[in-house]
């Protein structure tokens, strides 16, 4: 066979494999792009072929233990390295990867072969069969979060404003760091700030910054959050706890992209990404005059909803899980998981404080077992008194039922001068049922039947 027909056979099983295919020289530009890695990555070959490897594959690894890169430094092969890249949709494709070096017949290194497959099938199968969706720290069988979950690299990938409400616990600043690890932003820092936490021109003074002089003990300059964060992320929590003074300037700062430091005279720009949190509802604060309108526009572009725990029960097991595993590790316990009786426990709490209680619960049960099930005598009291409690309501109200019935059937009987037809037919029951509720509540009527003024036969 001749070197050309030999490099058309090779071109032709390229185009034909279902695992995409590119090359990189020893500069990191893309010599060849098979169709798979065009339908994999979006990208046409066009686009691809002359570009540094990393515009165009957008790997997690990318920026840190890239096994190309180590295949070139180390002169060898590595296999199936498990990543991830975002495509030219802006969506998340989990992948696997595996590398070699690229040489001529002479043995000649000249670059890079890297080759990669589309596990998104897999990954979905994986999730379907065990029923749980994860993103970042979070994890969830439910339908509301899976939504979330779905929507969420799209969202990662815009520079939108985001609106993340929930109530106290249900993780919206986990969810706001889920959001910026999946952006372009992530190699930038993330930055959390509590609104309520703060007066005014604290407030002011840790998100813009001050210059020296501007106010008492100011020695010097303090550079603020929105220029710590540079071109990153700051989640602004509780800004329903905010006055309206601070709105005004929160406002400003959105719409002009710039701020002033306290006792500043020149403005300087800012390419941070805001992302606002709240456990109250806005909209009708807004309604109210609690709350700008023009701000809470301007943060609501994009809504994400997290509901309260009590409403997704069904994420208790896979978090408790969760939990043991952390706490295994930080503690250096080995917990296998929570008992049978005590995870019933568990599921009928009504968790006003959401995740963070269920987490709270799982550290209280740690410090009183050391290894093996988390029983019930694990777990805090008040669980077992919640329990105790429900049990008696329960009680209480049948006792409360029957007594009621009781009542009305004597009231039946004593109307119609103790004749039990006319009282069955009132109560709009047969007879046969009042004879059986008189035995069930011990009721003794009188001998003289209502009819006819004889005694009934027994």
């Amino acid at each position: 066979m001749s070197h050309d027909i030999a490099k058309k056979a090779n071109e032709i099983i390229l185009e034909s494999i279902s695992e995409g295919v590119f090359t990189v020289d020893h500069n990191w530009r893309i010599m060849t792009f098979n169709r798979a890695a065009e339908e994999i990555t979006g990208t046409s070959r066009a686009d691809a072929i002359g570009r540094y490897c990393w515009e165009v594959f957008r790997s997690n690894m990318c920026e840190g233990a890239c096994a190309l890169k180590r295949t070139m430094k180390e002169g060898k092969s590595f296999v199936s390295s498990a990543t991830y890249i975002i495509n030219s949709r802006q969506q998340r494709v989990p992948i696997t990867v595996s590398t070699s070096p690229l040489k001529d017949e002479e043995g000649k290194v000249l670059g890079g072969v890297e080759t990669f497959r589309d596990h998104s099938l897999v990954e979905e199968l994986r999730r379907e069969l065990s029923g749980s969706f994860t993103v970042g720290d979070m994890v969830s069988r439910s339908k509301a979060m899976k939504k979330i979950f779905n929507i969420l690299p799209q969202v990662a990938e815009s520079d939108s404003t985001v609106l993340i409400e929930g109530d106290t616990g249900t993780g919206k600043e986990l969810l706001a760091g889920a959001l910026h690890n999946l952006s372009w932003r992530k190699a930038e820092p993330f930055v959390a700030i509590n609104c309520g936490a703060l007066p005014d021109t604290l407030l002011e003074s840790e998100l813009f910054g001050y210059k020296a002089g501007a106010f008492t003990n100011a020695d010097k300059d303090k550079p603020g959050l929105f220029q710590a964060a540079g071109k990153g992320t700051l989640l602004l929590d509780e800004i329903g706890d905010t006055s309206a003074a601070f709105q005004v300037r929160l406002l400003r700062v959105l719409e002009e992209r710039e701020f002033q430091p306290l006792g500043g005279i020149e403005k300087i720009k800012t390419d941070i990404r805001i992302i606002a949190a709240t456990n109250r509802d806005l909209r009708a604060m807004v309604e109210k005059g609690e709350f700008r309108r023009d701000l809470f526009y301007r943060i609501n572009i994009i809504r994400l909803h997290l509901p309260p725990l009590r409403e997704r029960l069904e994420d208790i097991p896979l978090l408790v899980e969760r939990f043991i595993k952390k706490m295994n590790t930080l503690r250096g316990r080995a917990v296998s998981q929570v008992g049978k009786e005590a995870m019933g426990l568990l599921l009928d709490h009504d968790y006003p404080g959401n995740i963070r209680e269920l987490e709270n619960i799982i550290e209280h049960a740690f410090v009183l077992c050391h290894e093996g099930e988390i029983g019930v005598a694990h777990l805090p009291a008040y669980l077992l008194r919640q329990k105790k409690e429900q049990h008696f309501d329960r009680s209480a109200i049948a006792t409360s039922i029957r007594a009621t019935e009781e009542e009305i059937i004597l009231q039946a009987l004593q109307q119609h001068g103790y004749n039990r037809l006319a009282a069955a037919k009132a109560l709009g029951i047969h007879k046969s049922t009042l004879f059986r509720k008189l035995k069930k509540y011990t009721i003794t009527l009188p001998e003289i039947d209502g009819r006819t003024g004889h005694k009934e036969p027994s």
